[in-house]
Parts: structure tokens; sequence; C-alpha cells
């Protein structure tokens, strides 16, 4: 009768799992099946240990997700988290496997309220992009010296005021039209629609300002509006947009046919400058009467021509030619006295040339022209050595260059110590997260924080 094998020598194929492997193998699965998310959830069990790191929960009514923030990215954050707290996070999704608990590594949170109102924009900014309402070819010049200004704003706001201190300011005798408008809460969008609607049906205006003061991302997302910008686009007459502050920009704002970075800016770009006008004005004065100046010259100029040929038909002119003729004739005279004077003197020339040929002082000449030009050759035998030694030297530099430090330094490298103990980093693992270090390039100095790998 056979022996029975033991049931363990049946499963020696079986490819048996360590729970470290395990723990990895998912780690790797999760890493590469999920892109950088945005999840948006309430904050609890907040944690801060000494390490600067953060740790979190992260939930709705449904479900809940732990998180971690290492300190590089934690340092970026503009405010403060607490417990309850809506926000938005952009994270990858990975394994903790010491616990074996799926978490979120975090790279970038901000308060959800105006993070969902964010992520609308950048929205509406791709399709409306997409579609070519901010083409800047489609975008009419303003004019110059404007008829009429329309103002479509809140006729109590702020923006009102500054906006007409500044056209007042600027150009005291611009007419103005404002077209009264809501510029915040829900029913603005409908209400600057209507506004513009109404002062495209007037017609009354060369360029419109759509304008309202500063205030927080939900005050301003009137003017985030997809309905308005294609308002804004149709419009006939060119809309100037001062919304908010500098920093704010709107969708308004990028559909307009230009764009103020604050209400009295938009009012400073529509308006002439009177002052400039009067400065301008003054210049073309002095243009004018510098023409008049140069026709009345011109003018005098011709008539002293004029005078001057009736002169010359006058009697006493022809007593001036003949006396002049009388001159002519005295210079012909004095001409040809000197010639004759002249040949003479050529036919002494050769026997003084001659003369000057046997003179020792000739052969003295010539000896000296020869010092010359052995003396040009030796300063130029001496130029042509010193270039050949001071090639000689470049080329030596150039060797020495090669070989300097700050040549390997030029071509990209980089020499990092770690601080503050300045030791020099050979491997990743002499310089784990978080650690401050400085790197010397070829022009300068760089410090930094290592950051985990993955981020």
């Amino acid at each position: 009768m056979p022996l029975e094998r033991p049931a363990r020598a049946l499963d020696d194929h079986r490819d048996i799992y360590s729970v470290a492997r395990l723990a990895s193998e998912v780690r790797a699965v999760l890493d590469g099946s999920f892109p950088v998310l945005w999840v948006q959830g309430e904050l609890s069990n907040l944690a801060q240990p000494a390490s600067g790191h953060i740790y979190f929960t992260l939930k709705d009514a449904a479900a809940q997700v732990r998180c971690a923030m290492f300190r590089p990215k934690r340092m970026l954050l503009n405010f403060r988290p607490t417990n309850g707290q809506e926000v938005l996070v952009r994270g990858r999704v990975t394994l903790f496997e010491p616990r074996g608990d799926f978490q979120l590594v975090i790279g970038y949170m901000e308060p959800g309220g105006e993070g969902a109102l964010r992520l609308e924009f950048e929205r509406l900014k791709r399709k409306l992009a997409a579609e070519g309402l901010f083409d800047e070819a489609a975008k009419r010049p303003i004019a110059a010296f404007p008829r009429q200004v329309g103002l479509i704003t809140s006729p109590s706001g702020a923006a009102v005021r500054d906006l007409l201190a500044v056209l007042k300011r600027r150009f005291a005798a611009l007419p103005v039209v404002i077209y009264p408008a809501q510029v915040q809460g829900e029913a603005a969008p409908a209400s600057l629609r209507a506004a513009l609607a109404a002062a495209n049906a007037r017609a009354e205006c060369d360029v419109l300002i759509l304008a309202r003061g500063g205030g927080s991302l939900e005050d301003l997302n009137a003017f985030n509006d997809e309905a308005l910008a294609c308002a804004i686009r149709a419009s006939a007459i060119p809309v100037v947009t001062g919304v908010g502050h500098e920093s704010d920009i709107s969708i308004a704002d990028l559909v307009a046919d230009r764009r103020a970075a604050t209400p009295s800016a938009a009012a400073e770009l529509v308006a002439p400058s009177g002052e400039h006008l009067r400065h301008r004005l003054l210049a073309l004065t002095r243009r004018l009467d510098a023409v008049h100046a140069r026709h009345r010259l011109a003018a005098r100029q011709r008539l002293n021509a004029v005078v001057r040929h009736l002169a010359l038909l006058h009697p006493a002119a022809r007593l001036q030619q003949r006396a002049q003729r009388l001159d002519q004739l005295e210079q012909r005279l004095v001409s040809l006295l000197t010639n004759r004077l002249a040949r003479a003197q050529s036919r002494l020339r050769p026997a003084a040339a001659r003369l000057m040929f046997v003179s020792p002082g000739r052969r003295l000449e010539g000896l000296g022209i020869a010092v010359d030009a052995l003396a040009e050759r030796l300063a130029r035998a001496r130029a042509r050595l010193a270039e050949t030694r001071r090639e000689r030297l470049m080329r030596a530099v150039a060797g020495l260059e090669a070989r300097s430090p700050l040549a390997t330094l030029a071509r990209g490298y980089a020499i990092v110590t770690r601080l503050p103990d300045g030791e020099i980093v050979r491997a990743p693992e002499e310089a784990p997260p978080g650690t401050r270090i400085k790197a010397r390039l070829a022009k300068g100095r760089l410090t930094a924080i290592v950051e985990p790998p993955g981020l």
C-alpha cells in the first residue's frame, strides 16, 4: 500500500506573500492607477506634530479618507487649517505600508468655498477661450476722444464715486451716463446684462465702463457669468472693465475690449487728459506760429530777389559791369606775367636737381631711409615674436581653465553641501527629505529644501 504524501507537500508550488510584500505591491498598484486628484471635503482629526507635517481625515457624509501633507508643502499654505473646515485638496493616492492604510498625500490645499469657484472659473475660462471669445483680433480700439461715456455699475457703490471723480479730474466737459446695475448677488449677472443691453439699445455712448470695487471671489463672481461674457463680446459699443483690485481677474476682464486694474484706472484709460490736451494745443499753436514765420521769411526772400533783379536793370548796374570787366582784364594780365615767370623757373629746375643729386646731403638722406626701413623690419619682427608668445600663453591659460573645477561648474554641474554643517552631499541618503541644502553653481549659490521623492 503506497504511503500518502503529506498535505503540505501538495502546496509547495503556492506563491505565498509576506505582509510587507503584499503592502508594497498594493501601494505600487495604487500609485500607478490614479492620476493626481482634486478632492473636496471636511477636515477632522487634524494633527500637527513637531516635525512640521500635518495629518488629518478628509470626510463627507458618506465616507472618509486619511491624508498626509508633508512640511515643504504645508509651508506654502496661505491659511491655517482647522477641524470642521471645508477644503479643496490636490493629491495622489497611495498606501502607508507600516499600517496598511489607504491615504492621500496632499500637495496643495485651499479653503473649499473659494476653491470650487476657482475650479468653475478655470473651466469656464478654458471653454470660452476655445470658443474664441478672448481673441485679441476681435477686440475693438477705444476712441481717443469719446463724445459720451457710459458707466455700468451700482449707483450707490464706491466705484461710481471713484469713476466720476477721475472722469471730472481728467476731462470735466466729458458727458457721462450711468446705467444702474447690481454688481453682487444672484441677480447681479442678469442685472449687468440688462444694463449692457439698454446701453446698446440707446446707442448714446462711444465707450462703456463695466466696473465695481474690490471684494472676495464670491463678491466678484457675478462677473464670471458665461451669458455676461457673451453679451460683452456681442456689444456694439466697446467695453472697458475695471473690476476689483489689480490682482482680481474675471471672465468679464478677459472678454472685454480693454481691461483696467481698478475702476479708477478704467476712467483714466477712457477719459482724455485735459492737461495733456492743453499741452497738445500749446504745442500745435507753437507749430502754427513757426509755420507762419517760415512763410513770412520765404515771402521776404522772394521780395528781396525781385528788388535785386530790379537793381540789375538800373543804369548804375551797367557801370558796375564795366568796372567788373576792367578787373577781369587786370587779373588776366597778372596771370600772363605769372605764367612767364613760372616757365623761367621750370628751366632752372633740372640744373638744380642735378646739383642736388651730387650733393652729400642726398647721400645722407638715402642712408636715413635705409635705417628707417631696417627699424621698421625690427619692429615687425618684435611684434611677431610677441604675438607668438602671447598665443602660447593663451593656450596654456586655456589648458589650465579646462582643468579648473570652475569649468566643471560652468558645464551645468553643482557642488551640494548640507546645512548647517556644510558637509558635501554625495548620495541621496545623506540629505533626507526636509534637509536644507546649498548648491554652488558656476555663477552664485542656491539654497533649497529636499522634498520627498514623487511629489
